[in-house]
């Protein structure tokens, strides 16, 4: 029997609720919460493999139901769906635990694609290899980075963002090659996004350390280096 992954919709029109079931029932096994705390007790109750998340509920901002689903342990993929699209607006929302985000109106194949990479994203398997650089250790495997000994706490993006710096260590990636492996979509619209994330890195990374190791190649893009000389 073929598996049918869960998704969970957290949605409080009825309507639109019903409309997205509709387009993805075919397709995986559909759930619907009306409100935040409903969302968080199926969240935490039962497994789920996706979660479609609207922002305008009823009890609670989306914002805040995403960092309570995070807050219980709760490793499945949250796509965004919202009428607000704005750089602030997606950066609070992928540092509260959000792995994409979909503006509305949304075409449902994209939807449906956007879905299914999500998936098959949490099920790569990580690479159990530490990656280091000076002092800096980041762990795969175990989602951890230190520096100097210092344990530093690193947001979801954050911390894929400085994995895949690592991974090409001395090399310039482009901010759109930032977005195509840190996020689901592809589209421009998460460039301003990519500088806002590389900012919070080295305040954390770099900042508190006597030498830092995320460079600037003004006009192109970003990379650790081990030279001295660091923008």
């Amino acid at each position: 029997m073929q598996y049918l992954m869960k998704v969970l919709v957290i949605e409080d029109n009825p309507r639109l609720a019903e409309r997205i079931k509709s387009l993805l029932q075919k397709y995986y096994l559909i759930e619907v919460a009306s409100s935040g705390d409903e969302a968080i007790s199926i969240a935490a109750s039962q497994t789920t493999d996706v979660i479609l998340l609207d922002l305008g509920l009823p009890d609670m901002n989306g914002l805040e139901v995403c960092q309570k689903i995070r807050e219980l342990g709760v490793i499945a993929p949250i796509l965004i769906l919202t009428g607000v699209d704005d750089i602030l607006s997606r950066v609070s929302l992928l540092n509260a635990g959000a792995d994409d985000y979909m503006t509305k109106p949304f075409d449902a194949d994209e939807l449906k694609a956007r879905i299914n990479a999500l998936e098959r994203r949490r099920n790569r398997s990580p690479p159990q290899d530490d990656l280091t650089i000076r002092d800096l250790i980041l762990s795969p495997a175990k989602r951890t980075v230190t520096r100097n000994g210092v344990n530093v706490n690193l947001r979801r993006k954050e911390f894929d963002i400085l994995e895949y710096l690592l991974k090409n260590k001395g090399r310039v990636l482009s901010r759109q090659m930032i977005i195509n492996h840190a996020w689901i979509s592809t589209s421009t619209a998460w460039t301003g996004s990519v500088d806002v994330h590389i900012k919070q890195l080295r305040d954390k990374i770099d900042r508190p350390f006597l030498v830092p190791i995320i460079k600037t190649t003004y006009g192109v893009g970003y990379s650790v280096e081990l030279s001295t000389e660091v923008n």
